[in-house]
């Protein structure tokens, strides 16, 4: 039976991957192009583990196999052979690259399918993702790209191609309004994604890697710590947008955007639900501000929102956004930004910043 341990390989072609552990260990972890169909399900697996604690290996093996001809092996070879012609080349896993995946591909090949499975599993494939992270972003130049909230960083990202997007990543602006309408990938998950991404950004052989200035976390998404200061360890761009400007950009994408993305989830309810996370948002700032200017912002926002509701008109919410960010996020960047050790070496417009770093880039393809 075939075996591979040239995670390189899968990582840079995004190969799909079967993973045949319980859905419980699924949601905890996954990879990119990962799909589930459990060998056992979460019930079973967990009456296996006590069987192994209590009467060891042989005992445990004995049960799976009991538990698994009691649920339909035929079921779930049907279920593997359905994915597996829609993914041919797909690889085969569990955790540790033994029993589980063993059984399934033995099953596999008397059913005539041949497949592959990862040597040492979910467990060395994450292995090596975490070490790729920790030694790329160590040789990594970094360039990170700073400025207000507001000031169109992640507009500009997606015009460099040596770039990674964290808060895509994360499925997070970074910001205490920065919730989407969708959750966060589990942190496990969002590890992982890190890691295909720098492995794959490290094989283009770029010059440098561009990312946006973010805190370690980017809402409830932890970058590494050692990662975390790799990045760090770069040079500072500061993009500078006039207020106005930075109004406009912070209403199409926390309002126009967000609302669009709320209606294709909660329908006719999106409104309400938007308005009812940003008050919530808005209710964890109150330390942070002070009990007059959180009256104040709720206020405004609240005014704003009732025009929205009357008459469908969006433009009350630049108030709320406008003194949002002079007041509010300014102050805590200046702070940040003067105490920060990262040189700046370069500052200007949208216009002046990509041309600048694509002055610094030079691809070796």
């Amino acid at each position: 039976m075939k075996l591979t341990d040239d995670f390189l390989s899968i990582v840079l072609n995004e190969t799909p991957l079967l993973d045949v552990r319980a859905p419980v260990e699924f949601t905890k972890g996954a990879f990119i192009n990962a799909t589930n169909i459990a060998i056992l399900e979460d019930k079973e697996r967990h009456l296996v583990g006590t069987k192994y604690k209590e009467e060891g290996n042989a005992a445990a093996v004995k049960l799976a196999q009991e538990l698994i001809q009691t649920q339909g092996q035929e079921l779930r070879i049907q279920k593997w052979k359905e994915y597996l012609q829609k993914n041919p080349n797909a690889l085969l896993y569990c955790f540790r690259g033994g029993q589980r995946s063993g059984i399934s591909q033995a099953w596999l090949e008397d059913v005539g399918i041949n497949i592959t499975r990862l040597k040492g599993g979910y467990k060395a494939f994450r292995n090596y993702l975490m070490q790729e992270s920790l030694d790329i972003s160590a040789s990594s130049k970094t360039l990170i790209l700073g400025g207000r909230t507001g000031s169109g960083k992640t507009i500009l990202l997606k015009n460099l191609k040596n770039m990674i997007d964290l808060e895509a990543l994360a499925n997070h602006r970074g910001s205490s309004f920065g919730n989407f309408a969708t959750s966060q990938p589990s942190q496990i998950d969002f590890e992982n994604t890190l890691a295909y991404k720098l492995i794959q950004h490290h094989h283009k052989n770029y010059k440098h890697l561009v990312i946006e200035h973010e805190s370690q976390n980017i809402g409830r998404s932890f970058i590494p710590k050692p990662v975390y200061e790799n990045f760090m360890n770069g040079e500072l761009i500061i993009l500078e947008t006039p207020i106005d400007k930075r109004v406009e950009i912070t209403l199409e994408e926390y309002i126009v955007q967000a609302l669009k993305k709320y209606a294709f989830i909660y329908k006719e309810d999106a409104l309400e639900e938007w308005a009812k996370v940003t008050k919530e948002n808005l209710i964890k700032m109150k330390k942070r501000l002070g009990n007059e200017k959180y009256l104040e912002f709720k206020e405004l926002f609240e005014n704003a929102l009732s025009l929205h509701i009357k008459t469908g008109d969006i433009e009350l919410y630049k108030t709320f956004i406008k003194k949002m960010l002079v007041e509010y996020y300014d102050p805590m960047y200046d702070y940040q930004i003067k105490k920060s050790k990262i040189p700046t070496v370069f500052k200007g417009n949208a216009e002046e910043v990509l041309q600048f770093i694509n002055s610094k880039e030079e691809s070796i393809n």
